[in-house]
């Protein structure tokens, strides 16, 4: 009898082992995971400077209209037609007329017909209690030097502006003044050296308060600004007699 018995596999059946990966395939892709997750966003542009703007380029010499206290600059011309002119003005207002027919002159558009003025004066030193002091002072008190282009518009311009009472000149018509004239008043108030000017007059009681006449008495005979010198009459052994003496030397009583 054949002996039909299967010998049976008693082995158990294995199971699919995935294939192990290479560590050092891996150690790769880790790597690779690594980096990629590591990786920054690149930056934004940075936004474009702005244009220098260019430097128009300085001449080496440059006209530059300075205008001091006295002498206002409103526009520089060679015209011949310019003539200086004499505004007369309310004492002691000068300057504040001035600067009225600057503002009106650039107000109403007459830089190119009223262009400069001036007011005359000179430096002196003043001798007050002893103490010297610089001071500007008016040659022509009331009066204001005009330089400009003569038109009923321009005439009116000057003409109306508060503190003006009129014109130099015949009737209502301005007189422009003579060149040399103006020549001449240019020069003197451009004069270095100041001129003294004296707090007393002649025949006033003054007290001597320095030299060897300190203390002493007299009247004053005469006085000399360039010089800054005054004579004095003191009374010495019953007699008048003159001394010169400085500014600084005497004061009033």
């Amino acid at each position: 009898m054949a002996d039909n018995t299967k010998t049976l596999d008693t082995k158990p059946e294995q199971a699919d082992v995935p294939a192990q990966a290479d560590p050092a395939s891996a150690d790769i892709q880790t790597a690779d995971v690594t980096v990629s997750a590591e990786q920054t966003p690149e930056a934004p542009e940075a936004p474009e400077a702005p244009e220098t703007p260019e430097v128009p380029e300085v001449p080496e010499e440059q006209t530059v209209f300075a205008s001091s206290t006295n002498h206002i600059v409103i526009a520089q011309s060679e015209d011949k037609n310019a003539k200086w002119y004499v505004l007369h003005t309310y004492s002691g207002h000068e300057k504040k007329v001035a600067e009225a027919i600057k503002q009106r002159a650039e107000s109403m558009h007459l830089e190119d017909k009223i262009l400069e003025m001036l007011i005359p004066t000179q430096e002196k030193i003043q001798i007050r209690r002893g103490k010297k002091q610089t001071v500007r002072e008016k040659i022509f008190p009331g009066y204001l030097m005009i330089r400009m282009i003569l038109t009923d518009v321009s005439w009116l311009a000057a003409r109306t502006t508060q503190g003006v009472t009129g014109f130099v000149g015949i009737a209502n018509k301005p007189t422009p003044l003579p060149e040399n004239e103006v020549k001449t008043i240019q020069k003197y108030i451009s004069q270095g050296a100041p001129s003294y000017k004296a707090s007393f007059s002649v025949g006033e009681a003054v007290k001597i308060v320095e030299g060897p006449f300190t203390d002493f008495l007299g009247t004053v005979e005469s006085i000399d600004e360039e010089k800054g010198k005054v004579t004095v009459l003191v009374s010495i052994f019953g007699r008048e007699t003159p001394v010169e003496l400085d500014f600084l030397q005497v004061t009033r009583i």
